[in-house]
């Protein structure tokens, strides 16, 4: 599996439903999404081909469907995501994206606590 597979904010729906729970039928991936998208049953197969031929899901063909996996495990999607964001906004810095976060209060008294902790556990490793 490559280590990045670009995947947009409507595969991503799809991943999220295929992270939860696989593996799903194409039908079962459109029920789960029911409530959250408008999308139509073919909308959901066709985020599913491009997935697939992305490599992030597999399917495996039972009977008459097919049923879907994820490949592209959440952790590294998620770390994808991540990275990303912190260059392109943040020039590969922390640092400015926890300024950023906390000077437009989005920094709970529970997120600033645990982001202590972690600093402490970073210091206390080096």
């Amino acid at each position: 599996m490559p280590m990045s597979v670009p995947i947009s904010d409507a595969e991503a729906l799809v991943m999220q439903v295929l992270w939860e729970r696989h593996p799903l039928g194409a039908e079962e991936v459109f029920a789960a999404l029911a409530g959250s998208s408008d999308w139509a049953e073919p909308t959901v197969k066709t985020l599913l081909n491009r997935l697939l031929n992305k490599g992030a899901v597999e399917a495996v063909k039972e009977g008459r469907r097919y049923l879907y996996s994820p490949r592209l495990q959440r952790d590294q999607w998620v770390q994808q995501q991540s990275e990303g964001l912190l260059q392109r906004v943040f020039g590969g810095r922390v640092a400015p994206l926890v300024a950023h976060f906390s000077e437009q209060g989005k920094l709970s008294a529970q997120d600033i606590a645990e982001l202590k902790r972690l600093i402490r556990e970073l210091d206390d490793a080096q």
